[in-house]
């Protein structure tokens, strides 16, 4: 790693870290919140974050072949009309370049699966995973989920 931003800034990391932690209590199924962490992760290349949230995944009871064609998330079968919109949502935000927007068809179908509380968990969970995952690729972190106990 080239820098610790963790240890650089630990109030921040603390203020980010209740964000997650209310996320992950709040409105939205868990289990979508991680399909949503792991996949955006991977568009990012983020190997610490895809380390911390497969696990997670599988957790919240995502199946692990689920897991296996997530990448492939657009033409698998066995992904929820819910579960589509929210990655449908979350590839759009992440692929924001160049002045993209978010498609209209891709939000009507967030909007039309999400009530509003959890509509805004997938909002800030989607704006949070691409800020750890920038931060991550930035700072070159490992996948050692050590690091951030205290234990690496």
């Amino acid at each position: 790693m080239r820098f610790d931003p963790y240890a650089a800034d630990p109030a921040s990391y603390r203020h980010f870290g209740a964000v997650a932690g209310g996320l992950a209590s709040g409105a939205l199924d868990p289990a979508i919140l991680q399909l949503v962490d792991v996949r955006v992760s991977q568009i990012n290349g983020c190997a610490f974050c895809l380390a911390m949230h497969t696990p997670g995944a599988r957790d919240a009871g995502v199946p692990q072949a689920k897991l296996d064609v997530l990448a492939g998330w657009e033409d698998a079968e066995g992904f929820t009309a819910r579960e589509r919109a929210a990655l449908g949502l979350a590839e759009a935000m992440t692929r924001f370049g160049d002045g993209n927007r978010v498609p209209t068809v891709t939000w009507d179908r967030a909007r039309d699966e999400f009530n509003d509380a959890e509509l805004g968990a997938l909002l800030w969970g989607i704006g949070l995973i691409n800020l750890w995952n920038r931060v991550n690729v930035a700072v070159e972190m490992t996948d050692d989920l050590s690091r951030l106990s205290g234990s690496g």
